[in-house]
């Protein structure tokens, strides 16, 4: 590795920007990954009031048992020896499903505290995503010719804090040219270079489908006669996300209100001379990986996701792992979305005290639900009782 950290300060004035890897959408974790630390780095901007649980909108009538459960089945990941851990513990001590007996629980073992921003704001913005669902085939076809890519084998990723200490946390992701660490290909190189190669794990037909699923950052693949590959997160080229929806906003394509994701799909129907170029308008490009997990996608913290009741975070302001209560609204509607969900996933357009993305499951109808979702909405960390505010 001597030649590539030398490449790579070499290099470096010229690629930092390629270097977060906060740009992906929903990169997911793998199970070997180690267990994350009890809580976060606290940011500036997060602010913690402690909440009355009757003073929260929706949890008296609020069904605790789903959330609960989904918050038990992340404790295998929750690092031993903190405040989560122990009451992860007694989670997976409670042998009943009884409503009453998790509310009793909950409200013993746990404190709230509401999450606010540094101006004071209380709500922000709640979006959604999903598990796409696309139809294909591991081998290539007159149908199915897009190429759903595995890491490439020339992709390098260097941790920035060995090379430079002020950069923690960030990771840079390039390809060696000779002595050189220079970027990796972007999404317009991908599709257009002779150059770029990698394990082709599926095709499939539809490369809005292949762009979405890459967004969202796992997915299915309906391979005929029944059977299904499952594909997680494996890695991405490291440049920037790049809305696709702005784009298209920005030259007149669609209307705000129309950028939702049935939107642009209707648009990439309507105009496919012009589709190309608004794909690689976004030079972010996500590598998968084929994954044997049966119950769901994997988020950051590990394990699989729970359809309606996992949450992705911006773990700087939430513990991963950790129970919130969440009060918005459903997609595009007044009608209230009030429960229990646990903190099990990050994404890099989740950036924020009061941010967050609803996982809604996978297939069709999940994916309608989260392209309509943006929603405004206030979360409470649940919080070990006695232990302060969230860490």
């Amino acid at each position: 590795m001597t030649h590539i950290v030398r490449a790579l300060v070499l290099a470096l004035p010229a690629i930092l920007v390629l270097a977060s890897c906060s740009n992906l959408p929903q990169p997911q974790a793998c199970p070997a990954c180690p267990a994350p630390a009890p809580g976060p780095v606290r940011p500036a901007d997060a602010k913690y009031q402690q909440t009355a649980y009757a003073a929260i909108p929706g949890w008296a009538d609020a069904q605790l048992v789903p959330g609960l459960r989904a918050f038990a089945s992340g404790c295998s990941r929750i690092a031993a020896g903190g405040a989560l851990r122990r009451a992860c513990d007694a989670a997976l001590a409670l042998t009943s499903n009884d409503e009453n007996s998790a509310r009793k629980f909950v409200e013993t073992s746990f404190e709230a505290w509401a999450l606010t921003s540094a101006d004071g704001s209380a709500e922000g913005l709640v979006t959604g995503y999903y598990e796409p669902v696309l139809a294909g085939s591991r081998t290539r076809s007159e149908r199915f010719r897009h190429a759903v890519y595995g890491v490439p084998a020339d992709l390098v990723a260097v941790d920035l804090e060995s090379v430079v200490p002020d950069v923690k946390g960030l990771r840079l992701r390039g390809r060696l040219d000779g002595a050189r660490l220079v970027p990796y290909w972007t999404r317009g190189e991908i599709e257009a270079s002779g150059k770029f190669s990698a394990p082709v794990l599926a095709w499939v037909e539809d490369p809005v489908e292949l762009f979405f699923m890459q967004i969202q950052g796992s997915g299915q693949i309906e391979l005929g006669g029944g059977a299904r590959m499952r594909l997680g997160y494996g890695d991405h080229n490291g440049h920037p996300y790049g809305s696709i929806g702005r784009y298209l906003m920005q030259r007149g394509e669609l209307a705000l209100e129309q950028t939702s994701m049935q939107g642009i799909k209707a648009w990439a129907a309507a105009n496919p001379g012009k589709l190309r170029a608004a794909l690689d308008s976004n030079p972010s490009y996500v590598f998968f990986r084929e994954t044997a997990q049966a119950d769901g996608p994997l988020g950051t913290l590990g394990t699989p996701l729970s359809a309606g009741y996992s949450l992705a975070i911006d773990p700087r302001s939430v513990p991963l792992g950790a129970p919130v209560f969440l009060a918005t609204t459903m997609p595009l509607s007044s009608q209230p979305l009030r429960r229990l969900v646990a903190a099990q996933d990050t994404g890099g357009a989740i950036r924020g005290a009061v941010r967050a993305d609803f996982y809604w499951g996978s297939g069709n109808e999940a994916g309608a639900l989260a392209g309509g979702m943006r929603q405004q909405g206030r979360m409470w960390v649940l919080w070990p009782r006695g232990d302060g505010p969230p860490r």
